[in-house]
């Protein structure tokens, strides 16, 4: 079995999701605080969904109840189990039209990022200013109609890993440059502020309009095993 398990959760799903799992009832005073603090509905409704995604998620992995798991926010503001159970570690994500958590065991630490792709016009106009030098020169020599496909990778890429370093977006983004996304695998992160050689990075197409990215310390295995909930 692989060592890294990403669940999806396509959004046009998570409302029965969410009614089979028991709703808010899983869900701590302060993660239930947190969901209500959402603008919108449709926001909130993601939130919701997310947290219980990570309960099943994790019971999936380790056996023990959806009700059962805890959690802890760090400082840099990401849920951990607590207490920590079987070396699991998970991280999520939520966009417009999907939600998604991934799962590391042994501690390994792990970030998910994902976005609609292609980027939309004001995302191509604004985004590439925090990408490296390299990243920039490589968008610049790709084909016009690639751009926007491009931007958004690279954007799920940097996210993705950040939120695995546990710093999120409070780092400078230029410092942190990857390899192009459809060069020859593996994709490799230049960051002088880690030891960027013990990372994995996965980017997939989980839907035709949605690109995600896992970021994961390197472990025994390169698989990143996938389920697709439906309800």
């Amino acid at each position: 079995m692989s060592d890294r398990h990403l669940w999806l959760l396509p959004e046009a799903a998570a409302d029965a999701f969410v009614a089979r799992l028991g709703g808010t009832a899983l869900l701590s005073g302060e993660e239930r605080a947190r969901c209500e603090r959402a603008l919108s509905p449709q926001l909130r409704r993601r939130r919701l969904a997310a947290r219980l995604l990570a309960r099943h998620a994790l019971a999936e992995r380790s056996g023990r109840p959806p009700g059962a798991w805890r959690f802890r926010t760090t400082g840099d503001g990401r849920p951990e189990p607590e207490p920590a159970y079987g070396g699991l570690r998970f991280n999520l994500t939520h966009t417009d039209g999907l939600i998604a958590c991934v799962v590391t065991d042994a501690g390994r630490a792990c970030g998910v990022d994902a976005e609609p792709s292609p980027a939309g016009a004001d995302a191509l106009a604004h985004l590439p200013r925090f990408f490296a030098p390299a990243e920039r020169a490589e968008l610049e020599r790709a084909p016009r109609e690639e751009r926007a496909a491009l931007v958004a990778a690279y954007w799920v890429l940097k996210e993705a890993y950040l939120k695995a370093l546990g710093t999120g977006l409070r780092r400078e983004l230029s410092t942190v440059a990857f390899t192009h996304p459809a060069a020859a695998p593996p994709i490799a992160v230049h960051d002088s502020g880690s030891a960027a050689r013990h990372w994995h990075f996965d980017l997939v197409h989980p839907t035709p309009g949605h690109v995600l990215a896992v970021a994961s310390e390197r472990s025994r295995t390169d698989g990143l095993t996938t389920t697709v909930l439906s309800c």
